[in-house]
């Protein structure tokens, strides 16, 4: 057994998928819409999925660590981002609304389904990357595939779900929803093809996408401290072990990881307070 590797746990969904994509195999009848990589007693700030939709997710909202501090809940807040990796011609994610909304109209749009129309729905495409701050509402749509970073918390309010009979949580979705424009210019990456590009500078985890050598902003940005390795191509190795794309591994720092210079792979480390 790997002693850097982290254990998968399979979710079903029913906008999931039967058929994943490699190197992912969904158990025959099974709709699978998440891939967990269960976060380690050294990191137990951060959670890594993959996401795969065959049809849209619930509009949803995930409350912040002051909110949920304030229920008595502890830091359950949960702030994410998302990186496409496969999107089929017409995929879209929806972030934000088109104008300011206040919270009774939200309510109103969320009961009888206008809320899903008053969203922005963002066409995207291998490369696109956002970042989804607390108190935003938003939603996946069908025919993507993305690799989630974010707090590990599994606090998800739903506002609107297309009918489906899963619990809907409005009073709780509304007091924590900002019914604002999303600000596309700050929290949106269409990244190159190639290179080592910075996507996550807190305020609860750092992220970056490696290519190439290791440059000294890439050694800066990452103190020695356990980190979460999620490869997406090419080969990068732990401690001298493979870790191959649709895995996530742990490190204790930099000078435990080693790749080709045409890998692609994600990094990622808390920022502890």
């Amino acid at each position: 057994m790997s002693e850097i590797l982290l254990p998968i746990r399979q979710v079903e969904k029913p906008w999931g998928c039967e058929v994943l994509p490699r190197p992912f195999v969904a158990p025959e009848g099974a709709r699978i819409g998440e891939i967990w990589f269960e976060p380690p007693t050294q990191l137990p700030e951060l959670l890594v999925k993959y996401i795969f939709t065959s049809d849209k997710l619930s509009v949803q909202v995930h409350p912040s660590d002051r909110q949920t501090m304030a229920k008595g809940l502890g830091r359950q807040g949960k702030e994410e981002c998302w990186l496409v990796i496969a999107a089929e011609q017409d995929a879209r994610l929806g972030i934000g609304f088109d104008r300011t909304v206040d919270t009774e109209t939200l309510r109103a749009a969320a009961l009888d389904g206008r809320i899903e129309d008053m969203l922005v729905w963002h066409k995207v495409s291998p490369g696109d990357f956002f970042y989804i701050p607390a108190n935003t509402v938003h939603a996946i749509g069908a025919g993507v595939s993305v690799i989630e970073i974010q707090q590990n918390s599994d606090i998800t309010y739903r506002l609107f779900d297309y009918g489906r009979p899963r619990e809907l949580h409005l009073d709780e979705g509304l007091a924590v929803s900002l019914g604002e424009v999303y600000d596309l210019a700050r929290w949106h990456q269409r990244l190159p093809e190639t290179g080592t590009v910075a996507l996550v500078d807190g305020p609860y985890f750092r992220l970056d996408r490696v290519n190439g050598v290791a440059e000294q902003d890439l050694l800066a940005r990452y103190p020695q401290g356990p980190m979460l390795v999620v490869p997406i191509s090419g080969l990068v190795m732990v401690k001298g072990e493979t870790v191959p794309p649709g895995a996530c591994a742990k490190a204790a720092g930099l000078e435990e990881i080693s790749w080709e210079s045409d890998a692609l792979w994600l990094v990622a480390q808390p920022l502890l307070e």
